[in-house]
């Protein structure tokens, strides 16, 4: 495949003053990923009971669990919005955040060949709020719509001691053929990695963003993209991609492995098969990252470690299979290749160290 220039965004000229002296990390942010995969660790060592009979575990560990259901396999998964609810409320615009939250949720399901059923979410809440509420409601209804899933249900906690605002989550379903599990077992030297565009931010590292932002001492309302005249917290908002249009793919195309790109950036790839996965074509990033990497100094390879950088989802298949693939989904690109050996990079550029 032949070498492409490392591409660059225009962002929004940040006067020097504003820039940060020292190198912004998502460990200095405060949340330390290694030391989360420890505490996960340890976490799942401990668990080690499973359920005998109808319900049996057929995964775990990767994006999402998929327990026996007879003749298929349900899959769950679990997970939140993150901090991006800090910029919600610093804004004070709540109608997205649900289609987050449903999202991150789905997007696992759909990164191992699972088909979203149904969903269920939590909010625990300082104090209840109707308006807030009813904006949160009508996220939840549209990340539904675009992800074909019914919310079943869900729980809300009043928790004055212990949540200050309020913190969203939730849980899909969805069913898998026990056969039709895609792990990334199948993937080979020679494979190539197609990559689906993000729609921005996501809902990951906005723990790094919003210490680039505030600390350089702009506010959430300061305009962000003067063409579209969308502020920081506009941009910051913008709802998680759901990659519903991958659903169904699995019966048409031949795909050895699939990833979601969230929090710990192309690190995600790790889930998969230990190999060398090599992103050689990358996504242009948008603004927004070039923008927070020039605020907050942060390195080109803590970039990747931390955020989806323009790419949100990816497929890993034979060259052949990607494509016929592409003639389909012409938004898409081959953005590398897998190699014999071990490490993810992006160019010669090695992230995982």
């Amino acid at each position: 495949m032949p070498e492409t220039k490392m591409p660059e965004a225009e962002a929004p000229k940040v006067p020097e003053t504003r820039k940060s002296k020292k190198k912004l990390t998502y460990s200095s942010a405060g949340v330390d990923i290694y030391e989360e995969e420890k505490a996960i660790k340890s976490l799942a060592s401990r668990i080690k009971f499973k359920r005998k009979g109808l319900g049996g575990v057929l995964l775990s560990g990767h994006y999402a669990g998929v327990i026996d259901f007879g003749e298929v396999g349900i899959a769950i998964t679990t997970d939140g919005v993150g901090s991006k609810i800090l910029v919600a409320e610093k804004v004070g615009k709540f109608d997205t955040v649900g289609i987050d939250c449903v999202a991150m949720n789905v997007n696992d399901l759909i990164a191992i060949g699972a088909e979203p059923l149904a969903f269920v979410d939590y909010i625990a809440i300082e104090k209840p709020d109707p308006e807030i509420m009813a904006q949160i409601a009508v996220g939840l209804e549209e990340g539904c719509k675009m992800a074909n899933i019914s919310l079943v249900g869900g729980e809300t906690a009043t928790l004055p001691e212990i949540v200050k605002g309020f913190d969203l989550a939730g849980t899909a379903i969805g069913w898998v053929k026990k056969d039709g599990m895609i792990t990334g077992e199948k993937i080979k030297e020679g494979d190539v990695i197609v990559g689906f565009p993000s729609s921005g931010i996501h809902s990951n590292g906005l723990t790094l963003a919003r210490k680039a932002v505030e600390e350089a001492g702009y506010s959430y309302s300061d305009e962000f993209d003067g063409k579209t005249g969308k502020t920081i917290g506009e941009e910051f908002l913008t709802p998680t991609r759901i990659y519903s249009e991958v659903v169904g793919l699995w019966n048409r195309f031949e795909i050895h492995g699939m990833a979601h790109i969230t929090g710990s950036g192309l690190l995600k790839l790790k889930r998969l098969k230990d190999l060398k996965y090599v992103i050689d074509n990358p996504f242009k990033p948008q603004k927004i990252f070039r923008f927070i990497q020039e605020l907050g100094n942060v390195d080109e390879d803590e970039m990747y470690r931390t955020f989806n950088m323009g790419m949100g989802f990816a497929l890993i298949m034979e060259e052949d299979e990607a494509k016929k693939l592409l003639k389909e989904k012409p938004e898409c690109r081959i953005v590398g290749r897998v190699e014999d050996g071990e490490g993810i990079f992006v160019k010669d550029l090695r992230i995982d160290v």
